[in-house]
């Protein structure tokens, strides 16, 4: 394979950094479907639907997303999912988010869903999946955007309904290329839903999980050595342990970080002390993603120019590293992932690069 070397942190002008990064072909690798639910979508589809609303207007719901952790975000994030009812519904949320993805030059995007979410409200696989299918479909056709499903299980509901829900899943299974664990960390580890991440495995499922967000650096370890996972989604608590640090580096784990969804969820405190450049410097394959982006107040793009202003340190060179990254840690097939490396390297050529 032929070196690529990452262009320097040279004197480039903050403008011309930012623009190469809004441009640039990338890969968004955490983002919940069900978490680009705009306001103005969600009462939108209320009025359609006859859902009513504890909101006077989209303004007034804006105003609610006060989050003080978590789980505050979560029990508004669940509430929001009542508007879903019908398969044009999910087409609808969809097609919306890829529309945005495609605007910020995403060529891949492996979203996750909920299904649980769902299927608790009586809305089960042959409402939601017909409608976030023909989304990717269109998204393919008429933006040339890749999407690969992964299916997420909720963590603070028993491991049973896991497994039941990818039973109910495998009728859709050529459109799903991985298994996810998300909501809240506290109190749920990752050996909790062991038994489903092996089911996932036999299924020849790709394995990621949310870990060292609110939970501790144990919980990454026993993502990876319990579930068997790819990625870890977040993991920014890992550094508060070097000898993780140390295999997350060795072992090349991609984490996928949200930087404004850890300031709305009180994480970090700001963009400024976000611990994304500790990770990098030390060799950690970071990747930067938008989680729920309707909710966190900006989509991959904002995620990326937000974090570049805050820290001034960040140049070319860690630009050019996290946005590689996503697209090499990106679960799509190598013929396709070579294509947009090309694109990527096309798009950086020119940019001064170390002696």
């Amino acid at each position: 394979m032929t070196q690529v070397i990452a262009p320097a942190q040279a004197a480039m002008p903050h403008a011309l950094l930012l623009d190469l990064l809004e441009r640039s072909p990338k890969a968004e690798l955490h983002v919940h479907i069900e978490g680009t639910l705009e306001p103005e979508l969600i009462f939108l589809l209320a009025q359609r639907n006859g859902v009513a609303l504890p909101y006077l207007d989209v303004e007034a719901l804006r105003r609610a997303y006060a989050f003080t952790d978590l789980q505050s975000f979560l029990d508004l994030y669940y509430a929001g999912c009542a508007v879903l009812r019908t398969e044009q519904d999910f087409f609808d949320l969809a097609w919306a988010y890829f529309q945005r993805a495609a605007r910020d030059h995403v060529v891949r995007v492996e979203p996750f869903f909920d299904p649980q979410s769902h299927t608790a409200r009586g809305i089960g696989f042959e409402v939601f999946m017909p409608g976030l299918l023909q989304a990717a479909q269109r998204a393919q056709d008429e933006l040339g955007l890749s999407v690969g499903w992964i299916l997420s299980v909720l963590r603070h509901l028993p491991e049973d309904d896991a497994l039941q829900t990818l039973d109910a899943a495998m009728p859709w299974m050529d459109h799903i290329i991985g298994l996810g664990l998300d909501s809240s960390e506290r109190s749920n580890p990752p050996e909790k839903f062991a038994r489903v991440f092996a089911r996932a495995a036999q299924l020849g499922l790709h394995r990621v999980a949310h870990a060292g967000e609110e939970g501790p650096p144990d919980y990454v370890r026993n993502a990876l050595d319990v579930l068997g996972v790819e990625r870890i989604d977040h993991g920014v608590r890992a550094a508060e342990d070097p000898q993780l640090m140390q295999r997350l580096a060795r072992e090349q784990v991609p984490l996928t970080v949200c930087p404004l969804s850890n300031v709305r969820l009180c994480v970090v405190p700001d963009l400024a002390r976000h611990n994304l450049p500790q990770l990098l410097a030390a060799g950690l394959k970071v990747t930067v993603n938008a989680d729920d982006p309707a909710y966190f107040g900006g989509y991959v793009n904002d995620n990326l120019t937000q974090l570049f202003a805050a820290q001034p340190a960040l140049g070319a060179s860690q630009a050019y590293a996290l946005l590689r990254n996503s697209l090499e840690a990106s679960f799509a097939a190598d013929a396709d992932k070579s294509l947009w490396l090309a694109q990527f390297d096309a798009h950086w050529q020119g940019v001064e690069r170390p002696q």
